[in-house]
């Protein structure tokens, strides 16, 4: 197999725990991002050695709860941080791959790999909004089945081996997107995407899921390595998490949990990112509140300059 790109190397391969960052930062509750004041983020992040920025797909502003999201075309604004940016990784966490086409999802990936200088990772889910399945016509009960066929489609055309792009020859008549990467582009199944974690563990690169309490976590991490054990032949891949935050002025105030997430000091937080790396996590993916009264650029350098360096084993590891 192929050795993967840089963005999977820096951020899932470190050999200790990595921490990104899910974009926009600072999108007021029910406003869209202020561009000029997150691309000022992605640098800072950047430059304090955070390891990626995320961001999300939401096709269509369908209400889920109290919220309406709002969101920019995942992979437009992932290139325009790539432009701002020169080191940090950059990923969908996560694409909905049975509401776009699957050539489509790979051309992009591809572009925004090439044009990042090999910095992306490409995240995919099943969604769950019924109207928006509704909307782009398709059946969302199917969507596990559709997720699995896409899939392999798009695995195949991010493949720099000429034998695995066969899938994407017999799509297309013998056809190349484009000209195949130099090294594997990362592929995340994230959320269950409607699939068994043995099938999971047997086609993705990695799994990243949603917050737990701890316990409930290392249970979860602990049926992630049995399935790969069984299915991917005791094959290391690593677990992806995310984790809503709300980091506190004081540094020494404890953690508390809200939904998905802590509420937390710098120390309680550092506690904890270092039992999760002990418990089998490579990388954990922070999702600012909106509910902070802190600016997002208070937190973003406070997390660079005082809860980067004391992660165990931190270490810079540069895209070249």
């Amino acid at each position: 197999m192929a050795p993967f790109n840089a963005a999977y190397r820096q951020t899932l391969l470190a050999g200790h725990l990595t921490l990104g960052l899910m974009t926009p930062l600072a999108r007021p509750h029910g406003a869209m991002a202020d561009p000029a004041l997150e691309l000022r983020l992605a640098r800072l992040a950047d430059t304090h050695g955070f390891a990626a920025l995320w961001t999300r797909d939401v096709p269509v502003m369908v209400p889920q709860g109290e919220e309406t999201a709002v969101l920019d075309e995942p992979f437009v604004w992932l290139t325009a941080l790539a432009a701002a940016t020169q080191r940090i990784a950059l990923g969908t966490a996560a694409a909905v791959l049975p509401l776009r086409h699957p050539l489509h999802v790979a051309k992009a990936a591809l572009s925004l790999n090439r044009l990042s200088n090999d910095r992306f990772i490409l995240g995919l889910g099943s969604g769950d909004r019924e109207a928006e399945f509704a909307i782009f016509q398709q059946d969302i009960a199917l969507r596990g089945d559709v997720f699995r066929e896409r899939w392999n489609l798009v695995r195949s055309a991010l493949s720099p081996d000429a034998a695995e792009r066969a899938t994407l020859h017999e799509a297309t008549g013998g056809h190349d997107l484009m000209a195949p990467p130099d090294a594997r582009i990362g592929m995340l199944v994230v959320g269950s995407a409607r699939q068994s974690l043995q099938w999971t563990a047997a086609h993705a690169d990695g799994w990243a899921t949603y917050h737990r309490d701890e316990a409930r976590q290392q249970g979860r991490i602990g049926l992630w390595q049995t399935a790969l054990r069984e299915r991917a032949g005791g094959e290391a891949k690593p677990f992806v998490q995310s984790l809503q935050l709300d980091l506190l002025d004081d540094a020494d105030a404890p953690a508390e949990p809200i939904e998905l997430g802590l509420r937390a000091g710098r120390h309680a937080l550092v506690d904890y990112l270092d039992r999760m790396e002990d418990a089998g996590v490579a990388h954990v993916l922070l999702n600012l509140t909106r509910g902070s009264r802190r600016p997002a650029l208070d937190v973003v350098d406070e997390l660079g300059r005082e809860v980067l360096p004391r992660l165990q084993g931190h270490a810079r590891a540069p895209i070249r």
